[in-house]
């Protein structure tokens, strides 16, 4: 991805003192996201009432009712609804995603 298709996230017009406590309080699954914003994670969502779905990437943005993931598959942006998740593994190793590399879709 280039400079001239970079991806402007968190275009809320609040201001941190106007963020419903759900984002601010981190007893709420969003502020507790909140503040693993860039971290590597896999995401397991239930779908319907048996299924488990995992998503693996990087979380860019955390909203109300929704999280934002860079796919790791393949770079793409993933909305992803915050009430389907069941889990979340937050890796703790050091993880940079260089969109300038995105021809062979490397991280390193």
């Amino acid at each position: 991805m280039n400079n001239d298709q970079e991806v402007k996230l968190n275009n809320n017009t609040t201001s941190p003192t106007d963020m419903p406590e759900t984002l601010t309080n981190s007893i709420y699954t969003p502020a507790f996201l909140r503040n693993y914003i860039g971290k590597l994670m896999k995401v397991e969502f239930l779908i319907g009432t048996t299924n488990l779905q995992d998503r693996i990437g990087v979380l860019l943005e955390v909203g109300a009712s929704y999280i934002v993931l860079r796919s790791v598959q393949d770079g793409n942006l993933l909305y992803c609804d915050i009430f389907s998740i069941k889990f979340v593994t937050i890796s703790n190793q050091a993880f940079i995603y260089n969109p300038n590399l995105n021809s062979n879709m490397r991280y390193y």
